[in-house]
């Protein structure tokens, strides 16, 4: 949550910049499970994208939510752009195009995770129910172009959505048409965060797939069964994908932190303003070498700053990210975190899952991401398709969450919010093909009808 220009100690060496990715590192019985979704907003009375002013627009939302919970808002100059809930470090923010996500509390197991987002949605919903606000739980809005959707107020995203023109081709589609869900999981030091960064990069399109729920865009089938995923494709190369470097003999957090400083900044915050610094060097900025701000040297915070403007398929920050998924209904979203859960939090599963991919080659990653948006878990790959893996995945996850044995009130464990995978896995069909055989099926072409069973 950007906006606060924050004290924050000079850099005086390479070592601070390593130090501030490190110093996230715990042990495991302090490791926590952070989720993170974005909803897509959306009047039904007619049936159009919502703005941010207004007596029904997303201000009027987040103003009622603050009333209603008591959360502190924070701003862009003026202009309230999220909430802060203090007490447990969750929060309320706003992507480009109105999309709301929750930036969930760090949670000691998937039952607190799933019951955050009850009790997020009940009061949300609540809300919104007066202004005609909704909320539609997919990976890209499905009939609305980017020009069509209102741009929140938020200065980052002006500096962005101008250098978004000038690389890639879909990087306004990112911002104001998609709508993702993403876990956020610890790790206990550098060799465990090599590993499950391996493990976790290799297997996205996995999560991918699994996952998928963006077939449509511009109110037509697109052919991909995660459009959204495909535009990442298509956003800035310099800043996104598969890392192969990460799966180089000798990666650890300092050759993390050499990629990030070739990534082009985006901005730095001085005095709660954003300068736009889009396309220059963070090297440069180290030696004190910016045009924007000449002679001086970047903070702690201007670097962590600059992390977050990264966005591969798996991010590292002070834990790591998982970046490969649609967002979905709330069923789809713990079971997320579900999967990468019991995937990298339990040491058998991490050594079984590191099993099924280290022999991949950077070729054979490379393929996934660029075939999973289209054919999902029917990729070709390795003599058979992608459903195999993504069957063993699940089954290694649904193991590990089995022997964390972390178990609610009513003595059920964790692997009750695999629920979704292990349909997908039965029936073979994303999300995704499911809705494509309505659209082609029951709704005769209609695309409209997503809104109200796609709404959360």
């Amino acid at each position: 949550m950007a906006g606060a220009d924050t004290p924050s100690p000079l850099i005086s060496s390479r070592a601070d910049l390593i130090e501030a990715m490190e110093r996230g590192a715990k042990p495991a019985d302090q490791w926590r499970v952070g989720t993170e979704h974005e909803k897509h907003v959306f009047h039904t009375n007619p049936l159009r994208p919502v703005a941010y002013e207004g007596e029904q627009g997303i201000r009027a939302l987040l103003e009622g939510i603050e009333k209603e919970t008591g959360w502190h808002p924070f701003y862009d100059g003026d202009l309230p752009i999220g909430l802060r809930n203090d007490e447990i470090a969750g929060g309320i923010s706003l992507e480009p195009g109105g999309q709301f996500e929750l930036s969930g509390s760090p949670m000691a197991d998937l039952h607190g995770t799933a019951a955050e987002l009850s009790e997020h949605m009940r009061v949300t919903k609540k809300v919104a129910e007066p202004l005609d606000i909704h909320f539609l739980g997919l990976g890209v809005t499905p009939i609305w172009a980017v020009d069509e959707i209102a741009s929140m107020p938020k200065s980052r995203y002006a500096i962005m959505t101008k250098y978004m023109g000038e690389t890639g081709t879909l990087g306004t589609s990112m911002m104001y048409r998609s709508a993702t869900v993403q876990t956020n999981l610890d790790f206990s030091g550098e060799a465990d965060m090599v590993k499950k960064l391996r493990v976790s990069l290799a297997l996205q399109p996995v999560a991918t797939a699994l996952f998928a729920n963006s077939p449509f865009a511009g109110g037509r089938d697109t052919g991909y069964l995660s459009f959204r995923s495909e535009i990442w494709r298509n956003t800035d190369d310099e800043r996104t994908g598969m890392l192969p470097f990460v799966f180089e003999p000798g990666f650890g957090f300092e050759r993390y932190a050499d990629y990030a400083l070739d990534v082009p900044m985006y901005f730095v915050i001085r005095d709660k303003k954003y300068i736009n610094v889009a396309g220059e060097s963070f090297r440069d900025f180290f030696d004190g070498r910016l045009p924007q701000l000449p002679g001086e040297k970047p903070t702690i915070k201007d670097w962590e700053d600059h992390l977050s403007t990264i966005f591969p398929e798996v991010r590292l920050k002070q834990f790591l990210e998982m970046r490969g998924a649609d967002m979905g209904d709330e069923a789809h979203v713990v079971a997320l975190s579900a999967f990468w859960t019991g995937l990298l939090y339990d040491d058998i599963s991490l050594e079984g899952a590191w099993e099924l991919v280290r022999n991949w080659s950077d070729d054979d990653r490379e393929h996934l991401r660029r075939e999973v948006p289209r054919l999902g878990l029917d990729t070709p790959f390795d003599r058979s398709s992608l459903f195999d893996v993504a069957a063993q995945a699940v089954g290694i996850a649904e193991a590990g969450l089995v022997r964390r044995n972390r178990l609610n009130a009513k003595g059920q464990d964790e692997t009750i919010y695999l629920a979704p995978l292990e349909e997908t896995v039965r029936s073979g069909k994303v999300p995704a093909q499911r809705w494509l055989d309505k659209f082609h099926g029951e709704w005769k072409g209609d695309l409209t009808r997503i809104f109200k069973e796609a709404e959360l």
